[in-house]
């Protein structure tokens, strides 16, 4: 009886009762003022299914939840949902949302009676979707904004730039995107380009907003910069001839260290970044900077001199704290994979910069005791979801770290118990990533987020005691319609 409403993720209590909520259709959703922009979107997400003549859901605004928590009570006669916050209450939406693509029976909507009372785990959960090596349309990643908040995602990471490519609009410098844009893919015999508009990004920030996601920037420095270095060839370290990349891997080219115009160039990209996007957060990147240019460099080879710097990797710890301090400037607080964690005496990262954990959780675990917030994302628990699901030849995607099942997905822990408390507590949470260095569409996409994305989400939300991977794929049965109705493509083999 407890997989009855086979809700992903998990809700902290459901208690059943006696007796069935039989309806015609889906009432209606009505209540507190404070709520009426996320009734008219979870309207908006069910109409097909809502018939307005039936007795509303009744939405209640009640004090003492959590920002995120929800009560949902189904009762015979009626539906109430209740939380303090429209975020609490767009999660208990969501909730009904799954319930309404799963729980019709010949064109009656039937669920048990019950009682949920649900809230997350961990404040951050999140999805990266990297739109530089291959670009994502605007309805595509407004679709797909749409289906993680049915999972109680809150977080969307938007890779914006790379060796491969530059999607965001400068204004103060026009060939990131006239230039950065594109490139000629050899392997498929075609050019790639694609930018985003501020008027698109503002358009999808929006959107995902009215979702209650909050979208993070990415941009790339000092390293993967070889859309930029071919745009601006003096801010590398030969002056080029550079090449926008249709490769995948790491590259020599970087940012010279030794050149003070690579911080104006980092101080325009931070104004628009500012001005377009609301979030306290901008991810620097700062991951896979080989020093090999700095090290024959004679202005890096200057700067070392000048810092009291023994080795050429010592410089991107300079340029992190830079780069940090300058966003700090605009309000805004920079996020950076665990390379940035390698840093010197004279420069430490400062305590207000975010670590990403991505080559497994060890980056993180070292950021927690240093003091830094961290977000896991390891690439060996499941999080990066270009990796295949399966090692199996007719399996697609990358085996980096091996497969990443659907099982190892679900068992990954922001925040396991052999962590210390205090360590812990600076753990905001994880999400999953997804590369497109081999996936050029979005459909190619969905399938290889599904459902490792529902796995991950449960691993963030669902309280540890909770968490049961036989249960979940119980559930999963059920929810895998759930995104067929969606449209959704989806993996559909064995999940360990």
């Amino acid at each position: 009886m407890k997989n009855e409403l086979a809700v992903i993720p998990k809700p902290v209590s459901v208690k059943y009762a006696e007796g069935t909520f039989r309806s015609k259709g889906l009432p209606p959703f009505k209540g507190d003022d404070a709520f009426r922009g996320v009734i008219e979107t979870a309207s908006y997400q069910m109409k097909d299914k809502i018939d307005n003549s039936l007795p509303s859901v009744s939405c209640e605004k009640i004090d003492g939840l959590e920002p995120e928590a929800y009560n949902l009570e189904i009762k015979k006669d009626r539906i109430t949902a209740q939380a303090s916050s429209p975020a609490g209450m767009y999660h208990a939406l969501q909730t009904i949302r799954q319930l309404s693509l799963s729980h019709f029976e010949d064109g009656e909507l039937v669920l048990p009676c019950a009682k949920i009372n649900d809230y997350p785990r961990f404040s951050w959960r999140g999805l990266m979707l990297d739109c530089s090596r291959y670009y994502y349309s605007v309805p595509f990643i407004k679709n797909l904004i749409d289906v993680i908040s049915m999972h109680h995602i809150n977080k969307f990471h938007w890779h914006l730039t790379d060796d491969q490519g530059w999607r965001l609009p400068v204004p103060e410098y026009p060939l990131l995107t006239e230039v950065g844009s594109v490139r000629k893919d050899n392997r498929r015999r075609r050019v790639f380009g694609g930018i985003y508009s501020d008027d698109e990004i503002k358009e999808v920030i929006d959107y995902a907003a009215s979702r209650h996601i909050e979208t993070i920037p990415e941009v790339d420095l000092p390293g993967h910069a070889c859309a930029i270095l071919t745009s601006y060839p003096s801010l590398g370290c030969t002056g080029g001839k550079y090449h926008v990349e249709d490769r995948f891997g790491i590259f020599k080219d970087v940012l010279c260290a030794g050149n003070d115009q690579i911080f104006d160039l980092a101080e325009k990209v931070f104004e628009t970044l500012a001005r377009l996007f609301p979030s306290k957060y901008v991810h620097i990147g700062g991951d896979e900077v080989p020093p090999t240019r700095w090290k024959a460099c004679p202005k890096c080879k200057k700067r070392l001199e000048e810092l009291g710097l023994k080795k050429p990797a010592e410089l991107q710890s300079w340029i992190t704290v830079k780069l940090v301090q300058m966003l700090s400037k605009h309000g805004k607080t920079a996020i950076g994979w665990d390379e940035i964690l390698e840093d010197t005496p004279g420069y430490q990262l400062p305590n207000d910069a975010v670590v990403m954990s991505w080559r497994g959780s060890k980056g993180g675990k070292k950021a927690s005791k240093r003091g830094h917030n961290v977000i896991m994302t390891p690439n060996t628990e499941g999080c990066y979801l270009d990796y295949k699901h399966l090692d199996h030849p007719e399996e697609p995607g990358q085996m980096y770290a091996g497969a990443s099942t659907v099982y190892i997905s679900y068992s990954m822990d922001p925040a396991p118990s052999s962590i210390k408390k205090e360590d812990a507590s600076h753990i905001l949470g994880g999400q999953g990533n997804l590369w497109s260095e081999l996936i050029y569409a979005g459909k190619f996409a969905e399938y290889m987020i599904f459902p490792r994305l529902c796995a991950i989400a449960e691993a963030v939300w669902t309280p540890r005691k909770n968490k049961d991977f036989e249960d979940f794929s119980q559930r999963l049965i059920v929810h895998r319609q759930r995104l067929d109705c969606l449209g959704v493509q989806q993996y559909r083999g064995v999940l360990r």
